[in-house]
């Protein structure tokens, strides 16, 4: 059977390089869509050969033998790159279209905007991947590094261009694997996936080469770095008690006892400030329930997490709330919650600037505030805000003037605990961000509203990627989040404990320790530039060395 497909590959990929028109825009479509199964939730990491192989067989085509690459083959590569990257970004963020759903009536003539719209603009990085890669393109088989030179320079300015936008960056496929995963910990995420290009588009080779050296040495090396890195995952893995939580041998912090609480609230009833106070008694009666003999209720928790801005109203601008608040906690329990923060204004248009933040709260009071950094563009402030509002945008959450962005990072300190990294939403996504933040630091805290996007691939691919957010800095973490998945995980990247998808609950876990400091945690600003100059060298040595395929 294996020797059929080797034999039929050749003539298939033949096909591929000859085509042309609305022929090779739909295989470049459906080969990015093919990438986005290897995301959450469905894991499927063989779909990136799926990907990768016909984007290396259609820019063959593109380079028809020519030395140089002409103005016409490079429009024609960034044509491909263009609908490879719409296939992929449509494929993996379709989920984003819940939000105009959900968001309210007024939201949903927007939706195009983001089921089409967004992915058609990432697209564009796709587009200039392929282009940088065609004018690195040879004949032989260091053309893969050609390719992963484009797109990982592509994806480096998605993750940074107009606030950025890393969702479902390459790497992030291994975030279900966790032996694979383990690798994140050296060279992170990012970097990873630039190794990740090379690998499944090594695979194309088998189809393209015309020499058995040119044809079976890369494919064969790739089969051998995967099964490498799975072993150096399963070693790491057996120093902390092996795949899965074994809780009789996990090393935890003691006397910390942890209670994250679930609410599956609904967007609407969240945006409605005439139900504030019942919500928050809802919120008392839910973090108060037993979960069995030896957990009675919140007297029994050192440290009570709700999610992000769970109430429709400021906390500390409601006595009663905050009265009702501190006593609910009793003596020897901290709350680590949401919330929507306001100060007064400098800019005479504004009468006061709001922040979305973690704030920690005990019976005396408020004790450590966390502003968020890096907001939503559209979802927390309206980026060219004059001129949209002219033409009738707004952004989701109903803040007037938007979301102010705190100016830096900071620890946060929770009376009890390590010293927190704070992640407030998708600021879970951008891991050089939370370098800052990083010294000291032994605990990673998420809190999120992912209820924006219902029972989709969504909350599902955003808590694989907090997954890797532990593994890269080597200490666990706290995730709360207003619709699931909330969950507790350890510095291995394992959930200790989690609550599903759409569930309301009260969540017990113990805190798992931290690791020491590890390699990508040190080296965050270097790794992916280390990766990128190895593989646009071997790049520019392949273009030296090789002709273009005819």
């Amino acid at each position: 059977m294996a020797q059929l497909i080797l034999d039929a590959l050749p003539d298939l990929a033949h096909r591929v390089m000859l085509l042309e028109g609305w022929r090779r825009n739909a295989v470049a479509f459906l080969a990015g869509a093919s990438g986005a199964l290897a995301l959450a939730p469905v894991d499927f990491l063989p779909a990136m050969i799926l990907a990768f192989s016909p984007l290396v067989w259609l820019l063959d085509g593109v380079a028809h033998g020519e030395k140089r690459a002409s103005r016409a083959n490079l429009w024609a590569a960034a044509i491909i790159g263009w609908w490879f990257g719409f296939g992929y970004f449509v494929a993996g963020l379709w989920w984003l279209g819940a939000a105009f759903i959900i968001g309210g009536e007024q939201f949903v003539w927007l939706l195009p905007l983001g089921v089409v719209g967004l992915p058609a603009g990432l697209a564009v990085f796709m587009a200039l991947g392929t282009v940088i890669a065609r004018l690195l393109w040879s004949g032989g088989a260091l053309r893969i590094f050609a390719l992963a030179a484009g797109l990982g320079a592509a994806e480096w300015l998605r993750a940074n261009i107009l606030t950025g936008f890393p969702w479902n960056g390459f790497g992030q496929a291994i975030g279900g694997h966790i032996a694979l995963a383990q690798i994140v910990s050296v060279v992170g995420t990012e970097a990873l996936g630039v190794v990740f290009v090379l690998l499944f588009a090594a695979f194309a080779l088998l189809a393209t080469g015309s020499r058995p050296s040119e044809r079976f040495v890369l494919p064969v090396l790739a089969c051998l770095i995967l099964a490498g890195l799975l072993a150096f995952g399963t070693v790491r893995l057996a120093g902390g008690g092996g795949s899965r939580i074994d809780m009789s041998s996990l090393p935890v912090t003691p006397g910390v006892r942890l209670r994250i609480m679930q609410p599956n609230v609904a967007q609407e009833e969240k945006n409605n400030p005439a139900s504030g106070a019942d919500m928050l008694e809802r919120y008392f009666r839910l973090s108060d329930r037993a979960t069995g003999p030896e957990r009675t209720g919140v007297s029994d928790v050192t440290h009570l997490f709700w999610p992000e801005a769970p109430l429709p109203f400021i906390v500390a601008r409601e006595t009663r709330a905050l009265g009702r608040i501190r006593e609910f906690l009793g003596q020897t329990t901290t709350l680590i919650t949401g919330g929507i923060r306001a100060e007064a204004s400098e800019d005479p248009a504004r009468r006061y600037r709001y922040f979305n933040s973690i704030e920690v709260y005990d019976r005396t009071g408020l004790h450590g505030i966390y502003d968020k950094v890096h907001l939503v563009p559209f979802g927390e402030y309206l980026p060219f805000e004059h001129f949209l509002r002219a033409i009738g945008f707004e952004q989701f959450v109903r803040v007037i003037g938007g979301f102010s962005a705190s100016p830096k990072r900071m620890p946060l300190a929770i009376p009890g605990l390590p010293a927190a990294i704070p992640m407030i939403c998708f600021e879970t996504i951008f891991p050089r961000e939370l370098e800052a933040a990083a010294v000291g630091a032994g605990l990673l805290v998420n809190l999120t509203n992912d209820a924006w996007f219902g029972r989709t691939s969504g909350p599902y691919q955003h808590l694989a990627q907090a997954r890797l957010r532990a593994i890269e800095f080597g200490q666990p973490m706290v995730r709360a989040a207003n619709s699931g998945i909330s969950a507790v995980i350890d510095p291995y990247g394992r959930i200790v404990a989690a609550l599903p998808l759409g569930t309301e609950g009260v969540l017990d876990s113990p805190l798992p320790q931290g690791l020491t400091i590890t390699l990508y945690r040190q080296a965050i600003s270097f790794s992916y530039g280390a990766v990128m100059i190895c593989v646009g060298i071997i790049a520019v040595l392949g273009m030296l060395g090789g002709r273009p395929r005819t």
